[in-house]
């Protein structure tokens, strides 16, 4: 499945648990403008940018629950395990094949939750900048790309341990985003296409000189 970081909707958290022992656990969320017939069980749905498994929906007067299923592993990466009921959260569904591309390619995996250092107004605009561990900064580069909650935003600044982000008016008015507080984690997911380059270079620095590597370049 893949998303492209175009919020559609805001949800309200309106459950979460998470099972004791290890186990799975589930997050409900409700959605107004959306029905039920509209969707399929099983299908993805990404909640602040994780790509999750539709499992229930049921109608709710002006509005829809729909439930999802986690993993312990899930739980822990992203902020799903720790945000508040009645929280808002940033929805997508998977990118249709004839729907029209507008951010980037999100995967919906999370690469990490990492905390609100700052917001600040720009203007008409605001900067956001994110802390974030070597591991994540070192796949984020100046004018690319990254999911920020699920939102496709373009990185302004970058330091060993910071990235900031530039969000217009609108953005802010409509994803959950403008919730956000200093502390607050937010779900990252950096550029899959950076990732699949920086595995092969990685790879081909762990190669070393050796006769058997030259005869395979066409040396002999």
């Amino acid at each position: 499945m893949m998303f492209t970081g175009i919020v559609e909707k805001t949800g309200l958290v309106e459950d979460r648990f998470l099972d004791s022992g290890g186990g799975a656990g589930e997050i409900v969320v409700s959605v107004g403008g959306w029905r039920t017939e509209d969707f399929a069980i099983g299908e993805s749905i990404a909640v602040n940018g994780v790509c999750l498994t539709l499992a229930r929906t049921e109608k709710k007067r002006d509005s829809i629950l729909i439930g999802f299923d986690i993993l312990k592993e899930t739980f822990e990466r992203s902020n799903l395990g720790r945000i508040a009921l009645k929280s808002k959260v940033n929805l997508e569904r998977a990118l249709r094949v004839d729907g029209r591309f507008g951010g980037h390619f999100v995967s919906g995996h999370i690469d990490a939750a990492c905390p609100v250092l700052n917001w600040k107004k720009l203007g008409r605009d605001w900067s956001l900048t994110v802390a974030c561990a070597e591991e994540v900064s070192s796949l984020i580069v100046l004018k690319g790309s990254v999911a920020v909650d699920g939102v496709s935003l373009t990185i302004t600044q970058v330091t060993e341990r910071t990235f900031s982000v530039n969000l217009i008016p609108s953005t802010v008015e409509t994803t959950a985003l403008r919730e956000r507080e200093a502390g607050y984690l937010l779900n990252i997911e950096t550029d899959i296409i950076g990732k699949y380059v920086n595995k092969l270079l990685a790879a081909r620095q762990k190669k070393t000189i050796s006769m058997d590597l030259l005869k395979s370049a066409g040396y002999e």
